[in-house]
């Protein structure tokens, strides 16, 4: 092969492509994701040191007083070690891998995709993207319908900077609900982190209470208007429903008005 081509394939011309046909577009956390990925041969052989899967999210991180969009990965997987990719070859690599619990919801702007790489040496290495649909858990849509019960509504869904919270990852994602009803006058807004945990659920809620007289504008200035509450939901008491699950958060709530 002349020195030309090898010279065009190292800059993406005439070189390896790889395209992943994912069998499950929409996901859950902790559910699984399988597909399969097509990799095809270029103008000239080439040696891939690896194959791989990787997911990954934007995040909101202030620098100098301003909101930035950060790249975090999520999760990465590794398909295959290296091989020599044959000048016109097509190989197919099926995959199914467990997804973290922690993966975050694609609800308002918040995305999810997955790349797909190909590790070339010495060339510009080919990738893949593809949009990942990420839907509640079973228990994280009883919390939810349990908040909606209580009269809140969905405002907001992001994923803001926050190592000390994010375990693994350098953010959370936070869902920022506004009162309609019962809290409506009491709180300004109730934001709530999930943390899955296998068979149980925890949830950190931050209680924003309104300003109610001098006394409530001092606290909202001074910072101290604000309760942040872990509590940690077991199968049993997820299992008893929304309706038993809002009592529970009302409960909670109105200890912290």
């Amino acid at each position: 092969m002349s020195f030309f081509k090898k010279m065009l394939a190292s800059v993406g011309v005439g070189a390896a492509k790889v395209n992943t046909e994912l069998h499950t577009p929409q996901v859950t956390p902790g559910g699984v994701i399988s597909g399969i990925v097509y990799i095809e041969g270029g103008d000239v052989e080439q040696n891939v040191d690896r194959i791989y899967l990787t997911i990954k999210t934007h995040y909101i991180r202030e620098h100098n007083d301003r909101k930035v969009n950060e790249t975090a990965v999520v999760a990465k997987y590794l398909l295959t070690e290296g091989f020599i990719l044959q000048p016109g070859a097509k190989l197919e690599k099926s995959f199914s891998f467990d997804l973290p619990e922690n993966l975050p919801i694609t609800l308002h702007r918040a995305e999810v995709w997955v790349e797909t790489g190909l590790d070339i040496s010495s060339a510009m290495d080919p990738s893949d993207r593809d949009r990942l649909h990420v839907v509640p858990t079973k228990d994280m849509n009883t919390v939810l319908d349990a908040i909606d019960l209580l009269g809140f509504k969905l405002r907001e869904v992001t994923n803001d900077y926050a190592p000390k919270l994010g375990g693994n990852l350098p953010f959370v994602q936070e869902f920022e609900f506004v009162p309609t009803s019962k809290f409506r006058g009491y709180l300004d807004e109730l934001e709530v982190l999930f943390y899955p945990m296998g068979d149980s659920l925890e949830l950190l809620l931050q209680i924003d209470r309104r300003a109610r007289g001098l006394g409530g504008i001092f606290s909202e200035a001074m910072g101290t208007d604000e309760s942040f509450v872990r509590l940690h939901l077991y199968e049993r008491h997820l299992a008893r429903g929304a309706q038993s699950v809002a009592q529970g958060l009302e409960e909670v709530i109105s200890k912290h008005l």
